[in-house]
């Protein structure tokens, strides 16, 4: 069996803004130590591989010059914030931090050495929940996210291997980042599944933002209606990422896990469960299995309900792309220490059990509006890649 790797060292938590700010650090220890106390990791099938740092080289593969250097002087002790809104820092939801470059460094290495291990083929899949800072841009920050550590392990994996990257991102929050650096490519199909910009931050990521020039028709987007719940998100996806990979062909998946589609997250307006995310990952699986040789290089993304959710979520997340079903109970003795760190009712199994949260009033509708969608998606964008010898 070829393993499965946990990108993972306690420095990861370094990419932190402020106490109190949503992107809350201590959401990766708590998965990383529910995955060990559960016995999911650390053996020869399923290594912890601490991540080595980005260099500055492979940050230019996707951000400019002159951005990288203005994050690296505003991580300066006593630096001076006044250039920073020209770089989309300095703001409430990205604040200017010393050693913000560092620490982004950090990240991006954990991503990029995921990427290795699976291209060299020395695991199958590996994930690295420190990454999914899908929002930034190539000269500014956006969203949480000052480095794009997906973009960068994307150009890094086609450089290095000219490699035809499939990206899924089913993160609450449109993946407008990696969408804008390769909107031009035809080499990297991206997928994103997310709550409508209608409602939410950063507004974008609509069916018709199909890409431009060569790279027309390989941006995908599935906005879903706010009320969204597992049924109706897992049959937009059942039905369009297999076809999609079909006619695309890729030869490694890069797949971002964002879990603040909760029903409990307080960032967004979705309804899944903890168990919509082990069906997705499964999925993803199988497409990999069948195109190509189960490559999977995974992230975490979102996910700001620090200690109901996404540790349960992730867990979940880790033990699909392993191909184990990990038991449902979870260690009391964890529990404990996690409802008393928290004060909060934290659930005591990995999945919400059937009728945890009431149903969505809005039900039909919704379900209604997302079929609509997913139709319109398939007339415009597989027509758009049938040149791959497949016939919609």
């Amino acid at each position: 069996m070829t393993p499965t790797a946990l990108i993972w060292d306690d420095s990861l938590a370094a990419y932190r803004f402020r106490p109190g700010h949503p992107l809350n650090p201590r959401r990766l220890e708590l998965t990383v130590e529910l995955i060990r106390r559960l016995g999911l990791a650390g053996d020869e099938d399923r290594p912890i591989v601490a991540p080595r740092a980005a260099t500055e080289e492979e940050l230019l593969l996707v951000h400019t010059p002159e951005y990288v250097d203005a994050v690296r002087r505003l991580s300066a002790p006593g630096a001076d914030p006044t250039t920073a809104a020209a770089f989309g820092l300095g703001t409430e939801d990205t604040p200017v931090v010393e050693g913000m470059h560092e620490a982004g460094l950090c990240v991006v290495g954990a991503t990029l050495t995921a990427a290795e291990l699976v291209m060299t083929g020395r695991v199958r899949r590996a994930f690295a929940p420190s990454g999914g800072l899908h929002h930034a841009m190539p000269a500014r920050a956006s969203g949480f996210c000052v480095y794009n550590d997906l973009a960068v392990a994307i150009r890094w994996i086609q450089k290095r291997y000219g490699a035809r990257v499939l990206y899924i991102d089913y993160d609450a929050h449109h993946g407008d980042g990696v969408q804008r650096v390769f909107y031009g490519d035809p080499e990297v199909l991206t997928v994103s599944f997310h709550e409508s910009g209608r409602y939410l931050f950063p507004g974008t990521g609509f069916v018709d933002e199909l890409g431009e020039g060569d790279g027309y028709g390989y941006s995908v987007n599935v906005p879903l209606d706010a009320g969204t719940e597992d049924g109706s998100w897992l049959a937009a996806f059942t039905e369009l990422v297999p076809a999609l990979a079909d006619a695309f062909r890729p030869d490694v998946i890069v797949l971002q896990n964002g879990c603040d589609g909760h029903v409990l997250d307080p960032l967004a307006d979705l309804r899944a469960t903890t168990g919509l995310f082990e069906a997705l990952v499964g999925v993803v699986s199988d497409v990999a299995d069948r195109h190509c040789g189960g490559r999977i290089v995974a992230t975490g993304g979102g996910g700001y309900a620090v200690y109901a959710v996404v540790p349960r979520a992730w867990t979940l997340v880790w033990g699909a792309l392993c191909g184990d079903a990990p038991p449902d109970a979870i260690p009391e003795d964890w529990l404990e220490a996690v409802r008393a760190e928290s004060g909060e009712a934290v659930p005591s199994t990995l999945r919400d059990p059937p009728g945890a949260y009431a149903a969505w009033q809005g039900r039909a509708g919704v379900e209604a509006n997302n079929a609509r969608t997913v139709q319109e998606v398939r007339r415009k964008v597989l027509p758009l890649l049938s040149g791959w010898g497949l016939e919609f």
